[in-house]
């Protein structure tokens, strides 16, 4: 029996759907520009760093405060946990669509499959990454594409932002920025496609692929934010709002 909706069981519920469909409206468009560009059309890693860079702004991020009302009573580590967790049980959903479809008898284009899984995860990624900075008082600075960006190489080189050290990340915007982005795309997928296969993959080797990598790449940059913690009663107020840019992907 499922939880009510301001149970714990239930905000863990509504962190999973917002996580799966955030997922899902970013696979949208690779599956169709896939369908229009014909079944066996190749996804380029390049052509998925564009989208994810171009998304990123876009993507709803919810500031201290409302993660706080959404979460009340409940401490950094506490809300770190529940947004970790949903995450993950997010992606494990995305990851179980791709196993699910390898074992049809006749499986749609997996590299089209494949690409969409893996933008979609890296769109949840990002989101958590960018809300474990809020959880941790390490807000990146900068305007909403600058955020973007911080938010961004952090999930590339799986490490916490370092908030006396932003000037690196300007450096990375540009063609750096997309070249990591694709390595890291292409790194992801060389790893997960020997197993994308008919027969070799199922529903349940899908979800514990993506559930592997999400929670390594949490635990990695969650450590990061712990160590430079700032506490929540030693932050300057009030903070403005996050907005992404319009139009903002609806979850």
């Amino acid at each position: 029996m499922k939880g009510s909706k301001d149970s714990p069981e239930g905000r863990e519920d509504d962190e999973r759907g917002r996580a799966a469909s955030l997922a899902a409206a970013m696979a949208r468009g690779v599956r169709s520009g896939a369908r229009k560009g014909g079944m066996g059309a190749r996804v380029g890693m390049g052509s998925l760093a564009g989208r994810l860079i171009e998304a990123a702004p876009r993507i709803p991020v919810r500031d201290l405060d409302t993660l706080r009302k959404q979460f009340p009573g409940l401490g950094p580590e506490e809300i770190a946990d529940k947004l970790i967790a949903g995450a993950v049980r997010g992606t494990m959903t995305v990851g179980a669509g791709v196993g699910a479809a390898a074992m049809l008898p006749t499986p749609p284009a997996m590299p089209a499959e494949l690409a969409a899984d893996t933008l979609g995860v890296a769109a949840v990624e990002y989101k958590l990454i960018a809300e474990l900075h809020e959880v941790y008082g390490l807000r990146a600075a900068g305007t909403v594409r600058e955020r973007a960006t911080a938010y961004l190489w952090s999930w590339t080189e799986q490490r916490g932002i370092d908030l006396l050290r932003l000037s690196s990340v300007n450096v990375a915007l540009g063609g750096r920025m997309k070249r990591e982005l694709r390595q890291h795309f292409l790194k992801r997928t060389v790893r997960h496609l020997p197993m994308l296969t008919p027969f070799m993959i199922g529903a349940a080797v899908g979800a514990a692929m993506n559930r592997r990598d999400t929670k390594r790449l949490a635990e990695k940059v969650r450590k990061d934010l712990r160590a430079a913690q700032i506490p929540w009663d030693a932050l300057p107020g009030p903070v403005l709002p996050l907005t992404p840019l319009p139009p903002a992907i609806e979850l």
